[in-house]
């Protein structure tokens, strides 16, 4: 993966004195943070109204490998109670902060530990795989009910319709996969990867090139021809364009495949919003991908 810029801003910490307070009062909202925007969404539906969500990364327009803690970010995350974290070196910076700014019964959830991924994990983007955000949900319910005992029922019960709200997602991947499992497809980097295969695309693109553009080193020249060549002999029925990772190589494969007349469907490292959902977010892509391969159109970007 691309290396973090963290100049995160340690002075910052100290600004933010020392966490000695206890969170008791059941009256008080729980403080809590999702790193990536589509963390904090499900924190938000799971804890509703006995919790203040933020936030981290957010702009679906930026490249979150780049992302640089700002003093304001590290003071939100010394404080917060429950905080989501992605892990796969994804959002290491975060790590870095709580390190620094110790708090008592402060409650983790990291993303990658949670689901029992190793360290050298080569995708991620682990909020595109739909076994993740039902973990994810039972986690953030467990640990609120555990900072508030007394909300316990009321947050597994969120959790609980969280998950059944995922079902139309679910059924869309199913049914595109007995439609049109196989379908070959390229990417720019892994970002949807882990759905695309759910959904039975054959993903036709190098991984090493993948990983390549993902991580901001020079892909092997190659598998750059391998991609070009995908579009110059129609080999592939869509093109799936991570909008957040974009660079000169990037850009020409966009052109190559409008070029070829091949669809072009945008993918994210962070939630489109506003406007969406988590559940609302997937069920678009998934609907995306089947216009690009019913009508030949293109849905470059899911911005509304």
């Amino acid at each position: 993966m691309r290396k973090l810029s963290i100049s995160v801003v340690f002075a910052a910490m100290l600004t933010a004195g020392p966490v000695t307070t206890a969170f008791a009062a059941s009256s008080v909202p729980i403080n809590a943070i999702g790193v990536e925007n589509e963390y904090a969404d499900v924190i938000s539906q799971v804890g509703g109204q006995y919790v203040r969500v933020q936030a981290v990364e957010t702009d679906p327009n930026t490249d979150p490998h780049t992302f640089e803690a700002s003093p304001k970010v590290a003071r939100e995350i010394a404080a917060a109670q429950l905080i989501v974290e992605n892990g796969v070196g994804y959002d290491a910076w975060a790590d870095k902060i709580m390190s620094a700014s110790a708090r008592p019964n402060r409650k983790v959830i990291n993303v990658q530990t949670l689901l029992g991924l190793p360290d050298n994990t080569a995708n991620p983007h682990l909020w595109y795989d739909p076994k993740t955000m039902p973990a994810v949900a039972k986690a953030i319910a467990a640990d609120l009910a555990a900072l508030q005992p007394a909300q316990a029922a009321y947050f597994h019960a969120n959790a609980d319709k969280f998950i059944a709200s995922l079902e139309p997602w679910n059924a869309a991947i199913a049914a595109f996969k007995v439609k049109y499992g196989q379908t070959p497809i390229a990417v720019t980097e892994p970002v949807a990867d882990y759905m695309l295969e759910a959904m039975g695309f054959n993903i036709l693109t190098p991984f090493s090139l993948q990983k390549a553009i993902m991580d901001g080193t020079d892909p092997a020249p190659q598998d750059v021809t391998t991609q070009n060549d995908l579009f110059a002999t129609n080999r592939v029925k869509v093109f799936a364009y991570n909008q957040q990772v974009t660079d000169t190589l990037t850009k020409s494969f966009l052109d190559e495949s409008r070029k070829a007349g091949i669809p072009v469907v945008g993918v994210y490292e962070t939630m489109p919003t506003p406007g969406y959902t988590y559940q609302s977010w997937m069920l678009a892509e998934v609907a995306a991908l089947e216009k690009a391969l019913t009508n030949k159109v293109s849905t470059e970007t899911l911005q509304k």
